[in-house]
This record gives C-alpha cells, structure tokens and sequence, in this order.
C-alpha cells in the first residue's frame, strides 16, 4: 500500500506476568521466580522490525532494563528510540506525586546509563494518567523528558480521558513538552480505539487497516500503534484462577498477532515517535 504518511510503531516492553490484569493473582515478589519470556519475545520483534527496515520506539520498564542490559542496548544499536515505561509497571493512579517522581528517574537513570543516551519519552503503564492525575505531566517535564504518549481518549473501564485532544498538543501553558495520544476513531460524536493491543486482537485485520487509512487519508494525521511482547507469545504460561474478563482480554487471538503485526508493517509506513512528533516541523 503506496502510503506516504508515517505513523509511529510502539512497543511497551514488560513481561506477561506484569500487565495491570493481572496484578490481584501475582505478587510482585514472584516476579523474578516466573519465567522470563520478555528477552526472547522482544528479540524476536527486533528481527521482525529489521526484516521490514523500520524503526520503531521501545517504552522500557526499568525493572526489564536491569536484568536485559544486551535488550536496550540492541534497541538503541539498531536505531530505534528508547523511552521509558516506568521502573516497575505501577499504574500512576496508585502513586503519590512523590512516588512518581522516584519511579520515573529511576526508570530514565537506569536506561540511560545501560544506553548511553538520553531518555526523552515516557509511557505511562495502562495509560493511568488522566484528568485526575493531571500533574504528573508536570513531573515528567521537570524530570527531563519531552513528551508523554499516556493519555487514551476513550472512555474504558479501566483507563481514558474521553474529553482530551485525539492527537499531539501542548498541556502546560508555557511549554513545549507533548503528549501524544493513542490513535483513536472519532465516529458519531464518540472516539473509538484503533491504536494496538488488545482491541486489535479483538477486531478483524481489515478494521485496523481501514482505521489506519482514515487516520492519515481524511484526517492528516500521523497515528500510533502499540504492543507487548507477550501479545506475540501463544506458548507462554497460562495464569489460573482469573477472571473471565482478565482472561479474556490478556489470551484472545495471541496466535493470529504476530501475522497481523506483519501485515500492518507491510500496509503502512513507520518511524519512532520522536521522528515523527518532535522533528521541527511538527
């Protein structure tokens, strides 16, 4: 597909025994005792990236950086960005200004200094910032980084700022700091998510592909898409005693992902989110 407009490929690196869903099964203090399948799954995303020949940015738990230093420093020796996912995948709604604050420069210290270069992106884990939590854009800008890609327009039972802007605009007075949305569908007075993970996996390819053309076809707009490595992992070891709706959401068609994956990198063009969003022009 001849599309000239580039969107921004996103990858949230963490494990599958640490996504919010599953925080009432798993205590943290097991997480070095499960398998670690997160190293493996990202190098395998590495290759499928270098086979398309496109960069992408790869928001990096801090907690992932230290036991994976050889990871982050192939992400940044093949060219793609490295931003920041948080030290150890605490949702923002369950923090204290100041707690915030120690778990984003500890997460950006220690991939700096694994990396060597200067971390400027931040994700915040299940997009846990929001109109109530408002402040920690301020925090991230003190702090060093540039922009944030960690508010969802969309209303969800566990995250979204319906109200706020569907693409990258300005949120301190006086700053040039960014956030920077998850692509959304705006479609009769309602924003729709079309930007990754498990809504992907939901829908049929095609919707996604027609998604993605509206986005930058009609509206002229760059979008963004993300994933975990664990989504392109079916073998990966299947938790008990959860919810339907946990599990549900976490398993569905984690054997058709990697395929989509491909498709989309074939469909469209892609870059990094600093390439895109923070180039002069923009």
């Amino acid at each position: 597909m001849n599309n000239k407009m580039k969107n921004a490929m996103t990858v949230d690196v963490e494990d599958y025994f640490q996504v919010s869903a599953f925080e009432p099964y798993i205590d943290k203090a097991q997480w070095d005792e499960l398998e670690h399948r997160v190293e493996k799954n990202t190098l395998h995303i590495l290759d499928i990236f270098a086979e398309y020949n496109i960069k992408a940015t790869f928001f990096t738990l801090g907690w992932v950086a230290e036991r994976y230093p050889e990871l982050v420093k192939r992400i940044v020796r093949e060219g793609h960005e490295l931003a920041s996912h948080g030290y150890e995948h605490l949702r923002v709604t369950t923090q204290t200004p100041e707690q915030f604050r120690a778990d984003i420069r500890k997460a950006k210290k220690i991939l700096e200094d694994i990396s060597g270069i200067e971390v400027i992106g931040y994700r915040a884990p299940s997009y846990s910032i929001g109109r109530d939590n408002l402040w920690a854009l301020d925090i991230l800008e003190e702090e060093g980084y540039r922009y944030s890609s960690s508010i969802y327009p969309v209303k969800h039972d566990l995250y979204g700022m319906p109200e706020a802007p569907r693409f990258v605009y300005q949120p301190i007075k006086g700053s040039d700091f960014k956030e920077i949305p998850i692509t959304t569908l705006h479609i009769a007075n309602k924003n729709y998510p079309c930007g990754g993970g498990g809504f992907f996996r939901l829908y049929p390819y095609l919707v996604s592909r027609w998604a993605f053309n509206k986005i930058n076809q009609q509206e002229q707009q760059s979008g963004i898409f993300y994933f975990h490595p664990w989504e392109i992992d079916p073998e990966q070891p299947k938790q008990k005693n959860l919810s339907f709706k946990a599990r549900f959401r976490h398993y569905l068609n984690l054997n058709r992902m990697e395929n989509r994956i491909k498709a989309l990198l074939n469909d469209f063009q892609w870059d990094t989110m600093q390439a895109i969003f923070l180039t002069e022009n923009k």
